[in-house]
């Protein structure tokens, strides 16, 4: 048997995920971590590359053991992460710097660029598909303003799961999908935009080189493979970001296809065969991995760190439940909250907004409309207030690209950890208005990695094939059409009070639950 493994770096966690050619999930390793703030620089979100090094060593070494996987039979590695951190590089190949997806240390630094070069961001989204709000651009302007030595020392840059595939092949190189996060890339030619670094005063000479999804980077080194357990010479393949990734996974690469991605962020991804891009900016766009095609996306921060914070802070008897019986605390939280009424008796959870991308902040978070009767309002409510919230959001973010494409979805694809909820699944059926589908493998931006990987290592003719012979539907939900016409109206009211409580953050009475860098309030 031939066995293909792919590493996922998220927000949360690092992920070993040994998957068999038919895609069947054969084993799985997990490792929470935390990104370092520096109480120095507010907004710091720090990328541990050396204690993370070392979990992903861990992660590796677990799931082999875990299967009884003879290393010899892993065919070919790759890897997939959160979109925009970036992990920076001397000329020795050493890293000296990283931050992780949401680091928004550099809001002095959006606001120069912003007062100084004025219409930069617009072209530079016109031509990226981003904005200035987690780009690399203003984090390399924060670097050479407060670290000036690390600064200086910068030869080179890759994102994180390319930090993942150098570790593993010693080989410095980056993907489009999730390159192109960096906001100075060319959507269009899938490759980097040089020369805008110069104009903001920064160097030009970063760039590493930039190879698709599939294709072979380098092998397993003597060193790793000691560290690891993997087998030397074990093909190592570019990858991508993980939004991009986990749709291929759950089989969208074609046109029109969309998938929403329920991890530690949502994300709304819709393929197109152009790469749109929004008047207003309020939405940005993305290479896929597969080429020649484009993604539109919005972004939900937070539900899946919502939802842990909630079950760390007040689940504790689920939690002890489960690990009693060694069920998940979550299916156990969706069967107390299955018979909770639609609209969770009032409750209007707010946490992130519908996307923004030129303007983007969130309200404090809260739990608006409480009552004091507990048979109404409780545990059970505010976790199902909390399920229907996210596909709220999700439902504001897919009609912001109806605006922009004049299409709505005829059917959604729902993967990742919060398509395991047969709960929740069924509430973005009712919630959005039309079928959703749940893939058998629920960990896709693993799968789709993996299947590049083997498309890199010949075990694929090409990436069709891949999903055609992979992907499989665990469950198909319809949506009641009765429930959507309630949540319409619900969406409707959770707008008018999400801009209330958004107003109060922005007029400093309460605090923004994420800000991005250099957003200022009228």
């Amino acid at each position: 048997m031939k066995y293909i493994l792919a590493y996922d770096a998220g927000t949360g966690s690092i992920r070993a995920v040994l998957f068999d050619t038919d895609g069947n999930q054969i084993g799985f390793s997990q490792h929470e971590w935390i990104h370092v703030s520096d109480k120095r620089y507010p907004g710091s979100m720090g990328f541990d590359y050396e204690n993370n090094w070392q979990l992903l060593i861990k992660c590796t070494r677990d799931v082999i053991r875990k299967t009884s996987v003879n290393p010899e039979d892993i065919k070919a590695i790759s890897a997939t992460s959160m979109r925009e951190g970036i992990v920076l590089y001397n000329s020795s190949g050493d890293e000296i710097w990283a931050c992780a997806n949401v680091d928004s240390r550099a809001s002095e630094e959006v606001s120069y660029l912003k007062q100084t070069y004025q219409m930069l961001e617009e072209k530079l989204y016109q031509l990226s598909g981003q904005t200035f709000a987690l780009g690399a651009v203003p984090r390399l302007l924060w670097l050479k303003n407060n670290m000036p030595d690390v600064y200086e020392q910068t030869a080179s840059m890759t994102m994180l799961n390319d930090w993942i595939l150098y570790k593993l092949s010693g080989v410095l190189q980056v993907d489009p999908s999730n390159g192109c996060t960096t906001g100075i890339f060319d959507l269009k030619s899938r490759d980097w935009a040089r020369g805008y670094l110069q104009k903001c005063g920064l160097k030009d000479t970063l760039f590493t080189p930039v190879n698709e999804a599939g294709t072979v980077i380098g092998e397993i080194g003597g060193e790793v493979a000691s560290l690891t357990g993997l087998a030397k010479g074990t093909k190592v393949v570019a990858g991508g970001g993980d939004a991009q990734m986990a749709t291929v996974g759950a089989g969208a690469i074609e046109e029109h296809q969309t998938v929403v991605s329920g991890g530690s962020f949502w994300q709304q991804e819709v393929n197109t065969n152009q790469p749109f891009v929004d008047v207003k900016g309020r939405i940005r766009v993305n290479c896929h991995a597969v080429p020649g095609l484009w993604q539109i996306e919005t972004i939900a921060f937070f539900p899946g760190l919502v939802m842990r914070w909630f079950r760390d802070a007040f689940c504790q008897a689920e939690v002890a439940k489960g690990r009693e019986s060694g069920r998940d605390p979550y299916d156990l939280l969706e069967e107390l909250a299955k018979d909770v009424p639609v609209g969770s008796n009032g409750i209007f959870p707010v946490f992130s907004d519908i996307m923004n991308y030129y303007a983007w902040r969130h309200a404090a978070p809260s739990f608006i409309n409480l009552t004091l009767d507990p048979h109404i309002t409780g545990k059970k409510e505010m976790f199902r207030s909390l399920q229907e919230n996210a596909a709220l959001i999700t439902l504001g973010n897919l009609k912001l690209i109806e605006e922009v494409t004049s299409s709505y979805p005829k059917e959604v694809i729902f993967v990742g950890g919060a398509s395991k909820g047969k709960l929740w699944s069924q509430t973005l059926s009712d919630v959005l208005g039309v079928t959703v589908k749940v893939p058998t493998v629920k960990e896709s931006a693993a799968l789709g990695t993996a299947l590049y990987a083997g498309v890199g290592a010949g075990l694929y003719t090409n990436i069709k094939e891949a999903v055609n012979n992979v992907v499989k539907w665990d469950r198909v939900h319809e949506p009641d059409q009765s429930n959507h016409q309630t949540y319409l109206k619900i969406y409707d009211k959770w707008r008018v009070v999400y801009e209330r409580q958004l107003q109060l953050a922005d007029e400093g009475v309460t605090s923004h639950m994420w800000k991005a860098p250099g957003f200022q309030s009228n």
